[in-house]
């Protein structure tokens, strides 16, 4: 199995508690006015085999992630991906968190599979007139769900808003709920 998958941040302290390895999967469309990640709507892209990350989130392990965090994108679009994902880093003992444009009860109806595999769900649409942009929710109709007892509603919302990594050739890569909006 393939994922199309817009990219990787192997260590992450803006997308959830801790340090996270985090997937943001290719294409959304619920067309949220005001998405920060609109680069990440087209359904068109090359694909990862499911296999190549699940090595690459492994070999991540001894780096230091404790979880692994699924955005997009909208990982549900992608419900059989993200299933073998979440699986996958429960496998390796991680922590799981994912952030989705669908509702509790709409992912029960796409593949109630992916809840049982979550400790963690940030779920609803963006809604920019109730921008919010903490606690891992970027509006305030969003809601955070603690499916498993590993994390506390106090350790999710002190996840900081935004972090800047600058790469080893000088790329930056701006991440979080509330990203720096640079001016050019």
């Amino acid at each position: 199995m393939d994922a199309r998958v817009h990219g990787i941040e192997p260590r992450s302290r803006a997308n959830g508690p801790g340090v996270r390895f985090v997937i943001w999967l290719q294409g959304c469309t619920l067309g949220c006015p005001g998405c920060f990640n609109p680069l990440t709507h087209a359904a068109a892209g090359p694909t990862t085999p499911i296999a190549e990350l699940v090595a690459q989130l492994a070999a991540a392990q001894g780096s230091g992630p404790e979880g692994l965090s699924l955005s997009g994108g909208e990982p549900m679009q992608q419900p059989a991906a993200a299933l073998a994902l979440l699986r996958a880093a429960r496998a390796l003992g991680m922590s799981t968190l994912m952030f989705s444009g669908y509702t509790l009860d709409e992912i029960r109806g796409i593949e109630p599979a992916v809840l049982a595999e979550l400790d963690v769900l940030i779920d609803g649409r963006y809604v920019s007139t109730e921008r919010h942009a903490t606690g891992l929710r970027g509006s305030a109709n969003q809601r955070i769900h603690l499916l498993t007892d590993r994390y506390t509603l106090a350790q999710v919302e002190a996840t900081p808003v935004a972090e800047i990594r600058i790469g080893p050739t000088g790329e930056l890569a701006l991440t979080g709920v509330d990203p720096l909006k640079l001016k050019r």
